[in-house]
């Protein structure tokens, strides 16, 4: 997937504050932020301290191919340490790889890793509309709410704001993407695509399906009574041997490993509103050398904490 850029947009009557940002943007160590906030974005919090313009380092693989180098400390979501940085952006490195948008990254490092200029500049509110446009449905079928931290409304909409665009296009274009496929089973046989379902999961089992079945919107799997817990999570004995997984808004969206009945299967899911949701489908494949290694780094892993990003 090919990323672009961020680009500052802005209106005409904008022009002389952008060309005096851009004039001023450097590769300095530190910039001294006296008193600047950006009303109704995170509750108008006030900088009084320094920021400093910090290198993106490469285990923040959220933003460390955006297209830009620099980073600005504090952030827009108010971290102070590279450390609060990587944790929480960890969380949402999944999404990107699900390519529901092209402006995702974009949207998500404008926040989490600001290009360095006198002042982060936030992310303009049509590009984080047609991001949620794009991720809400993949997010919700995993079971993920739309979180507060992106809330559109709280972005510029008619001032200097972070695009994503490669040409003279405007925030009408419409990311159509491949052929939908439901977000749970487009899955790659790969250690980093396995763990991040993974960390997404509250469990993951061994088992082949004995059935499924459309029920509303969704899917009704129902698993074969030989099943192996792999990642425990809450999940007991009982529910073990009950356990039926749901596959969100996937009626209709193709799942080519539901069509497999004979397979065995590594099946990864988490509770949600009293369902249990199918977070990850991966073929059971010891002779995979990708999929070893992920079962066996999964015992030792350190997973993002979802739950502090997506409330």
């Amino acid at each position: 997937m090919d990323y672009f850029p961020p680009l500052l947009f802005w209106r005409p009557s904008s022009l002389a504050l952008s060309l005096a940002l851009i004039s001023m943007c450097s590769w300095a160590s530190e910039y001294e932020y006296l008193g600047w906030k950006l009303d109704g974005y995170n509750s108008g919090r006030s900088y009084s301290k320094s920021l400093q313009c910090v290198d993106i380092p490469e285990d923040l693989r959220l933003c460390h191919n955006v297209g830009y180098s620099q980073m600005l400390l504090p952030n827009l979501l108010e971290h102070e340490t590279m450390a609060e940085v990587r944790q929480q952006a960890g969380s949402w490195v999944p999404l990107v790889h699900k390519a529901c948008h092209p402006g995702t990254q974009v949207l998500l490092c404008s926040l989490f890793a600001p290009v360095c200029l006198d002042r982060p500049v936030p992310p303009c509110r049509w590009l984080c509309e047609a991001v949620k446009e794009g991720c809400l449905p993949v997010m919700e079928a995993f079971g993920f709410p739309w979180p507060e931290m992106l809330a559109c409304d709280k972005f510029p909409q008619d001032d200097v704001c972070i695009a994503n665009t490669t040409s003279n296009t405007t925030h009408t274009t419409t990311f159509t993407g491949p052929t939908p496929i439901c977000p749970p089973c487009g899955n790659e046989m790969n250690m980093e695509t396995i763990l991040e379902h993974m960390c997404a999961s509250e469990f993951a089992v061994k088992a082949k399906i004995k059935d499924v079945r459309r029920e509303r919107a969704d899917r009704r799997v129902i698993l074969e009574k030989r099943r192996r817990l792999v990642k425990k999570g809450d999940l007991s004995k009982k529910d073990l041997k009950k356990l039926v997984l749901y596959l969100k808004n996937g009626a209709d969206c193709p799942c080519p490993q539901l069509e497999n009945l004979g397979q065995q299967y590594l099946i990864m899911g988490r509770k949600v509103d009293q369902k249990y949701l199918l977070m990850g489908i991966h073929r059971w494949d010891k002779s995979n050398t990708e999929f070893r290694k992920a079962l066996k780094a999964q015992r030792n892993y350190k997973c993002p904490e979802f739950h502090t990003v997506f409330k």
